[in-house]
């Protein structure tokens, strides 16, 4: 499973712009992986801005990630300059 996979399938099961959103367990059982795995991989789209956890810890794609998909390049590298901490990687 790719990052890329993920954040396909989070796009399709909601809508930025609605707000729509699904839970990492439904993800989970739609693309048939466990819910650690997947948590890593949300993880990293929410550092470079491609996902939103709310509250509530349902999920959902971001505005730039449906528009980044939108452009249906045939490879997309993503880089998150910052750490967790907010600090720049060396």
């Amino acid at each position: 499973m790719t990052r890329r996979t993920v954040l396909r399938q989070l796009a399709e099961a909601t809508d930025a712009e609605r707000r729509e959103t699904t839970t990492v367990d439904a993800l989970a059982s739609t693309l048939g992986v466990d819910e650690r795995s997947l948590e890593d991989h949300i993880d990293a789209l929410v550092a470079c801005e491609l996902a939103h956890v709310e509250a509530d810890g349902s999920v959902r794609a971001t505005i730039t990630a449906e528009e980044l998909l939108a452009l249906e390049a045939g490879e997309v590298v993503i880089v998150d300059l910052t750490g967790r901490d907010g600090d720049a990687d060396a």
